[in-house]
């Protein structure tokens, strides 16, 4: 069986010219037009990819080793990749200015070169597209307690919600900003402290 079409020819000024009224066919294809295009095509592609990358929350803890005790033992967290976006120094400079002396490690040297690799530290699963990044850098509290110290609300909010879960004692001192004190296993008190910045 044979079915009988007819084509009618369509020039393609009038279809490009419909997408790109202001620009001639011919400038469209110069030099000049095609870097434009290739601009906007990289600029299309990046957005792609930073859009889809994860909301990343940072926390400063004072150990490291009972950060890890923590997060991944006690709340259970998974171990997360490192975001591709870290990889080209994404969070460079992200509170680096804004740090009270107050939550410092006075051994810590929190100079640009400590933040460069996004590595260093823990990586966690925090929700579907939300990661965990727990880097060194925090003081100790009074009475040498561990610290956990974050800059944004909302992350210490999910914390809280996974070591209400959890059923790890707990104890709120403040709302705003958030400071609660968590208890693990072996007795240790640590601190959770949002800094207002």
């Amino acid at each position: 069986m044979v079915i009988a079409t007819n084509f009618i020819p369509v020039p393609a000024t009038p279809i490009i010219g419909s997408f790109l009224p202001s620009l001639p066919l011919d400038s469209l294809f110069s030099t000049q037009g095609i870097m434009i295009m290739l601009l906007a095509a990289y600029a299309g592609a990046m957005w792609m990819f930073l859009s889809s990358a994860p909301k990343v929350y940072t926390v400063m803890v004072s150990d490291l080793e009972i950060a890890r005790q923590l997060y991944e033992g006690l709340l259970n967290l998974p171990v997360a990749e490192v975001p591709l976006h870290y990889y080209y120094n994404y969070e460079q400079t992200i509170g680096a200015t804004g740090i009270d002396p107050l939550y410092m490690s006075a051994s810590s040297n929190f100079a640009p070169k400590t933040m460069n690799n996004g590595n260093d530290g823990l990586w966690y699963q925090l929700k579907k597209n939300t990661q965990l990044h727990i880097i060194t850098g925090a003081s100790l509290g009074s009475k040498n307690q561990q610290r956990h110290v974050c800059f944004d609300h909302d992350c210490l909010e999910l914390i809280l919600m996974r070591v209400e879960t959890r059923g790890l004692k707990l104890k709120i001192r403040n709302h705003k900003p958030l400071n609660f004190l968590v208890k693990d296993y072996d007795g240790r008190i640590i601190e959770m402290a949002e800094v207002a910045g």
